[in-house]
């Protein structure tokens, strides 16, 4: 299993690891950002339905490639508006429940590929050896 690294000596976060050592051998996989884009290719509107979405393309390709949210060890989320970190961080919490927290990021752009865009998710997964 990985291990979690949240030194004393700095704020607890319980949304988050403030870093992973990943095991000797694991097999990595590493996500492209995911988008709300559903397989007919059209973008859902509205944060909330991008999120959603987004994160159910995490999962599909997690699980194409043998993978879950347990094996994921960092995740960048890039919003175009600063309005939307509550939600981000809310969907974050409710897809990861009391599972493994992974190191974050989280970081508000100018403009992500199109304007209308407004959260890109990128992940890296790393199962065991």
């Amino acid at each position: 299993m990985h291990k979690r690294h949240n030194p004393a000596s700095m704020f607890p976060s319980p949304t988050y690891s403030h870093a992973i050592e990943v095991s000797a051998g694991a097999r990595m996989l590493y996500l492209s950002g995911q988008i709300g884009r559903g397989a007919d290719g059209k973008l859902v509107e509205g944060i909330d339905a991008q999120l959603d979405l987004a994160w159910r393309n995490v999962h599909t390709v997690l699980a194409e490639a043998g993978m879950d949210m347990r094996h994921v060890i960092k995740v960048n989320e890039y919003l175009a508006h600063p309005e939307h970190v509550a939600a981000c961080r809310a969907k974050r919490a409710a897809v990861y429940g009391d599972a493994f927290r992974p190191a974050t990021t989280l970081a508000v752009v100018r403009q992500l590929a199109l304007p209308e865009i407004l959260v890109e998710i990128e992940v890296v997964a790393a199962q065991p050896g």
